[in-house]
């Protein structure tokens, strides 16, 4: 889990790590997260002279934010959380709750690659593949909180079964964890990962190059959906893949340019704040929080 104390114009004032705890349980780790977030306002009283006003929290799996509860995380175990509830009773002041991934976004598009972008779409490629829509600053969620899941847009029908139940989604062939997988078959070593499978491109493995570009054209083709629906200006990845840098981003932008016809093409950039953007994001959602407050 990463916290911090961010101030209102989402400067990192304070920034504290810990484990989650799962292998303790589902409640454990609720519990892990409430004091956490005292001990950071207990820092913020000791070490900054003052307490938090609000607090954001951004967490994993299916997020009801507008009632505050965490709905289901596998990783965690947890159904139907209440922890907008439960972190408000335990610090006293008001909370916002947000989906890890549109947290993550919402940074990113507001003060990281996407600033000054009115509309932007933000892409991590990790164990799986999703997206965060941006729209003047703030984040689309969809009609039942489900919008920007690029990972499950079907790119090969005839392709890998995925856990959606669908076959050939995106994330089952451009994520980090599918050419983990991919790179883990052709190079014959069940330790080998993405990250390996981009140094191995980098020295000119024709095997390894295969499996990176083989992903490259799948993501390409999930992107180039995303950008006729969306027409964003900006196109921020994100995620472990994205650390191979241009390893991954030259063959990218020359296969959405290659892809597209009558749509613009957008700025296809690596995301700027690494793992803090949920955190940062978490923040913003506290600070926006207050000025609807204050404006209702």
């Amino acid at each position: 889990m990463k916290a911090a104390l961010v101030g209102t114009d989402g400067t990192l004032l304070h920034e504290a790590r810990r484990a989650t705890g799962r292998e303790r349980g589902a409640d454990a780790v609720v519990e892990t997260i409430l004091a956490f977030a005292a001990d950071l306002r207990a820092h913020g009283e000791e070490h900054l002279g003052e307490s938090a006003v609000a607090a954001g929290v951004a967490v994993p799996g299916i997020v009801d934010a507008e009632k505050g509860i965490a709905v289901y995380a596998a990783n965690l175990g947890w159904r139907d959380v209440p922890l907008r509830a439960l972190l408000g009773e335990r610090l006293g002041v008001p909370v916002a709750l947000g989906h890890d991934v549109r947290t993550g976004g919402l940074a990113e598009g507001r003060i990281g690659a996407g600033r000054g972008t009115d509309r932007f779409l933000f892409v991590p490629l990790g164990t799986g593949i999703a997206g965060a829509i941006g729209i003047a600053g703030a984040i689309e969620a969809g009609a039942h909180g489900d919008a920007g899941e690029i990972g499950h847009i079907v790119v090969r029908p005839d392709g890998p079964d995925c856990s959606c139940g669908q076959r050939g989604c995106l994330e089952t062939l451009a994520s980090a964890a599918a050419v983990t997988r991919a790179w883990a078959a052709a190079s014959g070593d069940p330790a080998a990962d993405a990250a390996d499978c981009a140094k191995a491109v980098e020295s000119g493995d024709p095997a390894a190059v295969r499996v990176w570009q083989d992903a490259v054209d799948a993501l390409a083709a999930g992107l180039v959906t995303a950008l006729t629906l969306l027409d964003p200006g900006t196109l921020i990845i994100g995620g472990g893949l994205a650390e191979a840098g241009e390893t991954l981003f030259t063959p990218l932008r020359a296969a959405v340019e290659e892809r597209i016809t009558f749509q613009k093409l957008p700025h296809i950039v690596p995301a700027a704040l690494g793992d803090t953007a949920g955190c940062l994001g978490a923040g913003l959602l506290a600070w926006d929080l207050l000025s609807t407050e204050v404006s209702a």
